[in-house]
């Protein structure tokens, strides 16, 4: 089964628009796993636009399902980690000021480094994934680094679904099975949506975890949140 995890960036982002806490960020995730997500994924970044590091300390004992931490292993944010001890961490290669994630690690040239970093986290009992593209050498690689998973770096997809779904959708099968081939689990996220998800999913059933963010929380204000992970959670059957 590909479990959802919900990525909760959004809510922060409109609660800090006004100041105070509404929405509740704590009370949303509580909600998610309640209507049927299978995880709860935030992306604090050093300027705090959105997930907060005191949220991230916040919702530990709220997430009762799995909690996924993504982020650039800055040495704030590994103290972060590994005190949090979430169930899992995801490296992302963002520059501090990136407005979102947009592109995957070059896992040869940041060999030694990652594999530093996957240790120090694997260390606290924190299952970790690596955040990636379609390129099967960069996948090779990551399981040199004693990775757990990795996650495929879907916005291509997204893009392309619209124009060709079997062509948007074919690096990733290829991608997915040299991760399975060396033994990595598979996530994915970026731009996932009702529109592309259930194709994804037909074409690469045995994924472990989709994290779905911006598309989930625009698709709430309209269909509500509890319909809206209904559906989502639909499109992975």
């Amino acid at each position: 089964m590909t479990k959802l995890s919900v990525n909760i960036n959004k809510i922060a982002t409109l609660r800090n628009a006004r100041g105070g806490n509404a929405p509740d960020v704590l009370k949303v995730a509580t909600d998610c796993q309640l209507f049927g997500a299978e995880g709860i994924t935030v992306h604090p970044r050093p300027d705090e636009r959105h997930i907060r590091y005191a949220d991230v300390y916040a919702l530990r004992p709220i997430v009762s399902t799995e909690f996924n931490i993504e982020g650039y292993p800055s040495p704030e944010f590994i103290d972060l980690v590994c005190k949090v001890k979430p169930e899992q961490v995801t490296l992302v290669p963002d520059a501090h000021d990136a407005i979102t994630s947009s592109a995957g690690w070059d896992t040869i040239a940041h060999a030694a480094f990652l594999k530093e970093v996957v240790a120090e986290f694997q260390s606290h009992g924190i299952r970790v994934s690596i955040f990636i593209d379609t390129n099967p050498d960069n996948i090779r690689n990551a399981a040199l680094t004693e990775t757990d998973r990795v996650e495929l770096y879907t916005e291509p997809y997204a893009t392309n679904y619209v124009l060709s779904p079997e062509q948007a959708v074919a690096p990733f099968v290829e991608a997915a099975k040299v991760a399975r081939e060396v033994g990595l689990g598979v996530n994915a996220g970026h731009d996932l949506s009702l529109v592309n998800l259930s194709y994804l999913h037909k074409n690469i059933p045995w994924m472990a975890e989709v994290s779905i963010g911006h598309a989930l929380i625009c698709d709430a204000l309209y269909l509500g949140l509890e319909q809206t992970i209904n559906s989502y959670k639909k499109q992975l059957l």
